[in-house]
């Protein structure tokens, strides 16, 4: 009451705020009070009888009580072009790309899948450290890829190497980050599998699940300020999707529209918890609109469907500057990585279900022989080329020596703190002391 006495005697009769009302808001104390801003009129009400005004939400009222259902959004049709036989289902939906084209998804696909069996096999061995596969997502990371501009930037989890496949990356690099060895750019301090190229737009990767997501929302604010015409595509699985950063990158590409697509691969299990333990909705793409995201399920095996999902949400975020959110249903064949058994949690009918059944290079292979476009010899004078090629990659990789163990030290600080030049010159006297113990042949001098 006292606030309000107080509010009629500074309110003046034309309706304005009176001086000592500017100096109210203006007080540090005053706390809960808008600011005022003299420019802007105020909100006309209409009757109690019309739309709600609440500014949070665009509705109407009812009369009825009634809780939303947890499925007012499921069943999101799941968007292909062409059927598990290779043939396009309905013929105003093929990309129509050109047969050079076509085969350079294939090669891609395929020299992904030998590189993954020849490295998996090494990490068996004991050869380096930690590998992950791509078995039965290769279609996700391709038909993206090739729907992109090679200008625009990606950020990926730790499952998207099809991409740099599809973008030219050497298998001599792909090899040597694996190896840790002098030809890795990272110079052997990250884990395998965590590639990253600045000449190819690809940002590196990092374990931490989930926090590419906001950092490729702030990518994509910046070009959108800079109107650099180009868009960031940031991959994750739906396992990520639970993450909290996942959904304050949801909410600030939206509230920022920012032009940016969110492809999450929605492989079924999140290491070895299936989707039907991870949520209760209808998968991914049903958040999208929650955070008013235009979204799409497409089938992830089937490379057409990728390509025009994302090809189209790449010409509208840059035209509109807004985000697009894309689920890829798929399936992944191989283990989690060489830490894991997934024979501990899911049937080995099942595996073979989807390498047998609906496997993305087997439908693509089918498209291929359906056109006249390959045939079995080249198939077989291509396996064999491939294999040769990453086995040359491979080989040299392991001739390799380690980076300096200095390199320890470097690229952290423009200038090395003391702390950290102590710990330089202790290990320096260290291996002068025990050296003999330690392999320094085998790293660069």
């Amino acid at each position: 009451m006292a606030v309000a006495m107080c509010m009629a005697k500074i309110w003046r009769p034309s309706g304005g705020l009176g001086q000592a009302a500017l100096l109210l808001l203006r007080r540090p104390g005053a706390r809960g009070l808008a600011r005022f801003h003299p420019s802007r009129q105020q909100q006309q009400f209409p009757s109690l009888d019309d739309k709600p005004q609440f500014p949070g939400a665009s509705a109407e009222f009812v009369d009825k009580l009634e809780f939303i259902q947890p499925n007012v959004i499921s069943g999101i049709p799941i968007y292909r072009v062409m059927d598990r036989q290779g043939q396009i289902i309905n013929p105003s939906e093929d990309p129509h790309l050109p047969q050079e084209e076509v085969l350079k998804l294939y090669r891609s696909m395929t020299l992904l899948n030998t590189m993954d069996r020849i490295l998996y096999e090494s990490q068996r061995q004991g050869r380096i450290s930690f590998y992950m596969t791509n078995y039965g997502e290769e279609g996700t990371h391709v038909g993206s890829a090739a729907a992109l501009d090679h200008t625009d930037l990606v950020f990926g989890q730790y499952r998207e190497a099809g991409v740099l496949m599809y973008r030219d990356y050497p298998l001599e690099l792909f090899m040597a980050q694996c190896y840790g060895n002098v030809s890795d750019p990272g110079k052997g301090r990250q884990m395998p599998v965590h590639y990253g190229c600045k000449e190819r737009h690809f940002v590196t990767i990092s374990s931490p699940l989930a926090t590419q997501i906001p950092q490729a929302v702030g990518a994509a604010y910046a070009a959108k300020r800079a109107n650099a015409n180009r868009i960031v595509i940031c991959y994750f699985g739906e396992g990520a999707a639970s993450e909290g950063d996942a959904h304050a990158g949801f909410n600030f590409a939206a509230t920022l529209e920012c032009p940016i697509i969110f492809f999450c691969r929605n492989n079924g299990y999140a290491i070895s918890t299936p989707t039907s333990e991870q949520y209760r909705g209808d998968g991914i793409a049903a958040r999208g609109p929650g955070y008013g995201i235009l979204s799409i399920r497409v089938d992830g095996n089937d490379v057409f469907a990728v390509y025009n999902a994302t090809r189209e949400a790449r010409r509208r975020a840059v035209a509109e500057n807004q985000p697009f959110l894309i689920e890829a249903m798929t399936y992944r064949i191989g283990h989690h990585s060489t830490s894991d058994d997934s024979s501990a949690y899911r049937s080995v009918d099942e595996v073979n279900y989807w390498d047998k059944q609906d496997h993305p290079i087997s439908r693509l292979r089918q498209y291929l022989l359906n056109q006249g476009w390959w045939d079995e010899e080249q198939e077989k004078t291509w396996r064999k080329q491939s294999r040769k090629k990453v086995m040359e990659a491979f080989e040299q990789a392991e001739r390799k020596l380690k980076p300096n163990p200095n390199l320890l030290f470097s690229d952290v600080y423009q200038e090395m703190p003391t702390q950290l030049r102590r710990q330089q010159e202790s290990l320096a006297r260290h291996l002068q002391t025990y050296g003999e113990h330690y392999p320094l042949d085998h790293f660069d001098k």
